[in-house]
């Protein structure tokens, strides 16, 4: 055995001792914390006093808050435990993927420091693995071997790297070790890259290329746009930077702060695996469709064709635009007008110096709360509301008061309290209605401003962010993948509906598939307009296809681009173009290029252009034992997936099938060369084209 790879099996052997040690000691130590909190909670059953009566209720309650206190640093402990269990679990699968031997000073002792996908500290609280997020592991990333620095609590650290060693480990055993002098060897990335695909994607922690480090760990902006060629890794890039961001913000920076727009369900589940195995928890994931059904707008037309000079012209109008007394409607409970139109309308007039605009209705909704305070107030005192109260199930009182009440047993004064609180329990759902500005005929007014019969759901969701307000104003960051999929006006909504966070968004504008959707120079355009400014970054080498493959997608682009892009793939299989001489003939070559993929046990897919397309496909190949992808939301582990274009952007394949591949599905025209661009790329290993007749003249 190499003497070098004796070295680190040992101490690898050694480190996962100690992260076996340290998992037992986390183990015991959350028995021990469980423990104790049940005897607390025993204790509190035996020796507090629950009676109520008034000369004792102000005691019971101070040792109930005692207790309370206790549980609540009981609970912290165990948190910070389970996390810290999390972490030693998680290495314990793989400890560490690479190694830097960095020197501080010259004469000094060389460092060496290990890097995993989280770090570890021992019981001296001193680093023994270092998370691969952390400024030191930048080196690693990043520089070549020599004098460099890297950033930390805002400092230069100088100092010159000896030595970057990447692992091959599983669990305890070291599989194989690479020593390089220049940022990630292609031996680990190539053996990461020669595995088959699979129906979930994976972190690409340990193979991390410069290019791509640099989007991950770029300053944090108001909003950044990455252009990456197909199979740059931008989806993988993504997911490490909101994981990156998360350990940056650690103590500030919550999942749900985090939005990941994307394009379909089925990628949501495709990607769901990723950022737990690097230890975080995954971010609210949603598509514009479902984001707009969450708003109530689903049974509306979703504006595709909306233009964005459409949305612009509403800014434009609304400061100017009179209100009629048409445009208000009362707020009703059960029937009963709670806030009334004419209130409304009121409260609106009595600021017609001002412009209409969303801070006209914030002053308008103070009012309307302040009315509703009032009416709660007063009807607190009406008898009738009191004897509400007796009518109420123990359950309502149990989720209205925490308790159940007798009123018989109430002086006045707390009888009206408990009246209050029925009825603000009772109108919550009018307080939202009038925060929401549901004291306004939106439909009406959009129709008026905009000359329109009906408001589209991106219309509807504009207006109301322009006149009312709202909004998602918790979001700190939002993730869009598939950027060029979206229209100018969808990103100008999602733009303002997310108006306090930052935006990362991710595409390839050869990937941009139907009509309608933005440009990338209108991209930042609409993010320059809402943020002040867009940051750029590119992301121009290939890591998914074999070169046979990106030579055949990189021809469907100007020459300029295509000079540019590199793959970084062995040799492999040269595209197989067929072209048939009949119906018979076509039917007959694409049956066996399916049959070919399900032997070949891998996971391949037959891509058609449109759904209609699909559903033809469908009939020719019932008797062949494929998957439908229409529909669903999981992929299989392997076999042969039907799908159209739409549902398979973002996704790869070992193998992929173009069938129609002729003039007829792929004219000479812009957006059947981004389909064909499209549906090519996702092939890693191979891609057949199967033409009824002569190939499309895109290819030449």
């Amino acid at each position: 055995m190499d003497k070098t790879f004796e070295v680190e099996q040992e101490h690898l052997s050694t480190t996962y001792a100690k992260l076996q040690s340290i998992e037992r000691s986390l183990q015991e130590q959350l028995a021990s914390i469980f423990s104790e909190v049940a005897s607390e909670k025993n204790l509190i059953t035996d020796e507090l006093n629950f009676d109520f009566d008034a000369e004792i209720h102000v005691e019971t309650m101070a040792e109930l808050e005692a207790v309370n206190r206790i549980i609540d640093t009981y609970n912290i402990a165990a948190d910070v435990t389970t996390e810290r269990l999390h972490r030693a679990q998680l290495l314990l699968k793989q400890p560490y993927f690479a190694k830097v031997t960095l020197q501080f000073k010259p004469g000094s002792e060389p460092k060496d420091i290990y890097i995993g996908n989280v770090g570890m500290t021992d019981n001296d609280y001193r680093h023994f693995i270092v998370d691969w997020r952390s400024p030191i592991a930048e080196v690693y990333y990043n520089q070549d071997n020599g004098k460099t620095s890297y950033e930390a609590n805002g400092r230069t650290i100088d100092c010159e790297l000896k030595l970057r060693r990447q692992f091959d480990i599983e669990r305890d055993q070291l599989k194989a070790l690479f020593d390089t002098t220049v940022a990630i060897q292609d031996e680990m990335l190539l053996a990461a890259l020669a595995q088959n695909r699979s129906s979930r994607l994976s972190a690409i922690t340990a193979t991390i290329q410069k290019e791509q480090n640099e989007v991950i760990r770029h300053e944090d902006v108001p909003a950044l746009l990455v252009s990456g060629i197909a199979g740059s890794g931008k989806t993988s890039v993504l997911l490490q930077r909101i994981a990156y961001l998360f350990y940056r913000q650690r103590d500030t920076l919550k999942p749900e702060d985090v939005f990941l727009i994307t394009p379909n369900p089925v990628f949501q589940r495709y990607i769901e695996n990723v950022l737990p195995e690097m230890g975080e928890s995954n971010p609210s994931s949603i598509t514009f469709e479902s984001l707009m059904c969450g708003l109530g707008l689903g049974s509306r037309d979703l504006g595709r064709d909306v233009s964005a000079d459409a949305l612009r012209a509403i800014d434009e109008m609304l400061p100017d635009f009179k209100l009629k007394q048409g445009d208000f409607t009362d707020i009703r409970i059960e029937g009963e007008p709670v806030i009334t139109a004419a209130q409304a309308h009121g409260a609106w007039n009595k600021l017609k110096n001002l412009p209409t605009s969303s801070h006209r209705s914030a002053l308008v909704i103070d009012d309307l709360l302040d009315r509703l305070e009032q009416r709660i107030k007063r009807l607190a005192k009406s008898e009738k509301y009191q004897d509400m109260i007796s009518d109420m199930s123990d359950a309502e009182q149990i989720e209205c008061f925490g308790e159940n009440v007798y009123i018989g047993d109430m002086d006045e004064a707390e009888l009206v309290s408990y009246t209050e609180r029925f009825l603000r329990w009772r109108y919550a759902g009018v307080e939202h209605e009038i925060a929401e500005g549901r004291w306004l005929r939106l439909d009406a007014i959009g129709m008026r401003l905009t000359g329109s019969e009906n408001l589209s759901a991106i219309e509807w969701l504009y207006l109301k962010l322009a006149l009312v307000g709202g909004g998602m104003r918790h979001a700190r960051y939002v993730m869009i993948d598939e950027v060029q999929d979206y229209s100018a006006a969808q990103l100008m909504c999602l733009a303002r509906y997310f108006g306090k966070a930052h935006f990362m968004m991710l595409g390839d504008e050869n990937q941009a598939i139907r009509e309608g959707t933005a440009s990338f120079d209108e991209i930042r355009e609409v993010f320059t307009r809402a943020c002040g400014s867009v940051d750029n970054c590119e992301l121009m080498t290939s890591y998914r296809s074999s070169p046979e493959i990106t030579a055949l997608f990189t021809s469907l682009l100007d020459n300029e681009e295509r000079v540019r892009v590199e793959s970084v793939q062995p040799a492999g299989i040269e595209p197989v173009i067929i072209e048939c001489a009949d119906d018979l003939d076509y039917e007959v070559q694409l049956k066996t290029a399916v049959e070919e993929a399900l032997e070949a046990e891998c996971l391949a897919a037959i891509i058609a252009p449109d759904a209609r397309r699909l559903a033809k496909l469908e009939q020719l190949l019932e008797d062949l034992p494929i998957t439908t992808g229409a529909g669903k939301e999981t992929m299989p582990e392997h076999g042969v997936l039907l799908l159209d274009i739409k549902l398979a952007k973002g996704l790869e394949f070992d193998q992929v099938i173009v069938p129609d591949a002729g003039n007829r599905s792929y004219p000479d025209e812009t957006l059947a060369r981004h389909r064909l661009y499209t549906a090519i790329s996702r092939a890693t290993k191979k891609v057949t084209l199967v033409a009824n007749g002569k190939l499309t003249s895109l290819l030449g």
